[in-house]
């Protein structure tokens, strides 16, 4: 089992919590994949967004809806600082986790977190379980415990709310 995956499970595990993670037999680095994978729609899986403060050089974790986008204007007004968008090599070095599978949880080094509201109507949401084959299904209100994510509202306009 991959180091990434097993710090996803312990994570989950140290919360009380039963990690129901899925192999899958595709990739599943976007929502649309992960989504095809799991049988849900797109709006279910939950996508973990890395940005970085700009003037503090701070990673932030913002968790949303696969549908949506993070919006910058907003982001910022979160973390009291302009975000930019940090290369993947920080990600990693950050997280421990490779674009394409960051986990909400199990990162090396603890992280500021955000959750988009609209991810509350669903009773389970998928998350990436640190590769880009694994998932994991979990209650919405489980994973903002787990994170410790401040449920603000940081995503584009949606067309459908």
């Amino acid at each position: 089992m991959s180091q990434s995956l097993t710090r996803v499970k312990a994570a989950l595990q140290e919360a009380g919590l039963r990690p129901n993670v899925r192999t899958c037999e595709t990739e599943t680095r976007t929502a649309a994949q992960a989504a095809a994978e799991a049988g849900v729609e797109i709006d279910r899986i939950a996508k973990s967004i890395i940005v970085m403060g700009r003037d503090t050089g701070r990673l932030a974790l913002f968790i949303t809806a696969g549908g949506s986008q993070v919006n910058s204007t907003r982001a910022s007004a979160c973390l009291d600082e302009p975000v930019a968008l940090p290369d993947a090599d920080m990600i990693r070095a950050v997280t421990g986790f490779a674009v394409g599978g960051v986990a909400p949880v199990g990162h090396k080094t603890p992280i500021r977190a955000f959750f988009d509201p609209y991810l509350i109507r669903f009773p389970e949401i998928w998350a990436a379980a640190g590769t880009p084959r694994h998932i994991f299904a979990i209650a919405p209100m489980d994973l903002i415990r787990v994170t410790a994510a401040t449920v603000q509202d940081f995503t584009a306009p949606r067309e459908d709310v």
